[in-house]
């Protein structure tokens, strides 16, 4: 068989399929992505909420709880990233009554006190539920009002979770099909473009 009637019997298949077929299905998978991307997301912030909820709430034991399984989210799903921005200053997680609970517990500042600066500083930043500027706030309170503070190790109360670039659930599967389906057209389109120049 000549070159020719070769390169004709290939581009018989080639030509049925078509670049476009794997275009739209790109299309469908990168739609899926981003929905699994948001809900990844959104899990996420009720996971978060529960933490500060059981913050608010919750015994130090279910704090635990409920971060280990924050943590265990955000490590292991994309687009949960829980972690200080290159312009953020305070940690995503500040827990403000972790904090005031090891504070008051070891004795050196009055409960009091440590309540009035909880109340002061939920009415300046009543719109975030989240505390991540509160605890300066507290320390600063009680400083103002004549106490020292005991120093907490941030580790007990400050949390940053990584999530992962790619992770094996619906939303990395789809980035990964999108890209293989769009990868497909691409070389479609240069297989057919080729055999094409090559028969003219």
């Amino acid at each position: 068989m000549s070159k020719i009637k070769q390169l004709h019997h290939i581009w018989r298949y080639i030509k049925l399929v078509r670049p476009l077929y794997f275009i739209l299905t790109a299309v469908v998978w990168a739609v899926i992505a981003v929905f699994a991307l948001r809900a990844n997301n959104q899990h996420m912030l009720e996971l978060r909420d529960k933490v500060f909820e059981t913050d608010k709430a919750g015994s130090l034991q279910e704090v635990e709880a409920s971060l280990k399984n924050l943590q265990a989210y955000v490590t292991t799903h994309m687009n949960t990233d829980l972690t200080t921005s290159v312009t953020g200053v305070y940690p995503p997680i500040q827990l403000q009554y972790t904090y005031q609970r090891y504070a008051t517990n070891q004795g050196t500042t009055n409960n009091d006190l440590y309540t009035q600066a909880q109340q002061f500083c939920q009415s300046q930043n009543s719109s975030s539920f989240s505390g991540r500027d509160r605890v300066p706030c507290i320390e600063q309170y009680v400083l103002d009002h004549g106490a020292k503070p005991k120093h907490v190790d941030p580790s007990l109360y400050e949390f940053n979770f990584v999530s992962p670039r790619w992770s094996p659930d619906l939303a990395g599967w789809s980035i990964v099909l999108a890209a293989g389906s769009l990868l497909l057209a691409i070389i479609t389109l240069i297989t057919d473009w080729n055999i094409r120049r090559q028969l003219n």
